[in-house]
This record gives C-alpha cells, structure tokens and sequence, in this order.
C-alpha cells in the first residue's frame, strides 16, 4: 500500500498462441518457464516473447 492505496503490477503475463505458451512477462525470481519445463512442457512449445524475436535464436526455447 501506498498513500493508503493499493498498487497493483503485473508479475507473469502468458498467453497460448499457436499451440505454444508465449511468456510476454516474467518477473519471477528463476523464470516461470523453468517450471513449465520441470512439469514436463517442452522447451519447443515454449517462446520467451519478452526478447526480441532476433535474440530468441540464441535462447534454448523456442524461437517463434
């Protein structure tokens, strides 16, 4: 709270597309896509979309 007021922010935002989930935010301490893949979803059903589709050739995820 500040002011007395509640302040509110976003810490993960996803989305399904195509049949993969696109990680838009991720605020969290180790990455939420870490979890995704310790339940067993496959890094190439996976796009960290908050790099640039350029850099995302260099990441272990899937690119689009």
């Amino acid at each position: 709270m500040q002011n007395g007021e509640r302040i509110t922010g976003m810490t993960v935002y996803i989305r399904l597309r195509d049949g993969k989930l696109w990680i838009e935010e991720d605020w969290t301490e180790d990455g939420i896509a870490t979890d995704f893949v310790a339940a067993g979803i496959p890094k190439e059903d996976i796009v960290l979309a908050f790099h640039e589709p350029t850099m995302r050739q260099y990441i272990d995820f899937a690119t689009v």
